[in-house]
């Protein structure tokens, strides 16, 4: 049932359910109902979302092939699970939005610097101490078998 609240008011005191009513209002075709300023700003936060994500996800898998590299003596079966569980969630995420992949070869270095920073951070080595530009192409870092050792630099 359609709430008798405005759909401004609706969104800011109950999110939930302005996205409930709003899916009844498409489904049913009352698009005269629609609160366009609100659903326009949900729709590009999704897009926003999946990007940042992926970019999280890639940037972490950068951070841990660094650690799995230069902290040779440290290495673990977490962070192997680590990697593979990051592997996946940016496999679902290009599954699902195969234009993403254009984007992440873009942010791609940028993932990269930030990896190659938290890295020099966690092992006390000065950032020159790793490779200035991304070793990786994007296959290594999505190939569930791929893991990086000093002779990959």
């Amino acid at each position: 049932m359609i709430s008798s609240v405005s759909s401004k008011t609706l969104y800011e005191q109950d999110f939930n359910l302005w996205l409930t009513e709003t899916v009844e209002l498409l489904k049913t075709r009352q698009v005269e109902r629609l609160n366009y300023e609100n659903l326009i700003e949900e729709l590009a936060s999704i897009g926003i979302s999946q990007k940042l994500s992926l970019e999280e996800y890639v940037m972490q898998i950068l951070w841990y092939f660094l650690k799995w590299q230069y902290l040779s003596n440290k290495r673990s079966r977490a962070w192997l699970v680590f990697i593979q569980e990051r592997r996946n969630n940016i496999k679902r995420i290009l599954r699902d939005s195969l234009s993403l992949k254009r984007y992440l070869l873009e942010v791609l270095e940028d993932c990269y610097q930030d990896a190659r920073f938290l890295a020099s951070e966690e092992t006390g080595l000065p950032p020159g101490a790793f490779p200035e530009s991304l070793p990786f192409t994007v296959e290594q870092i999505l190939e569930r078998r791929f893991l990086p050792d000093l002779e990959d630099v």
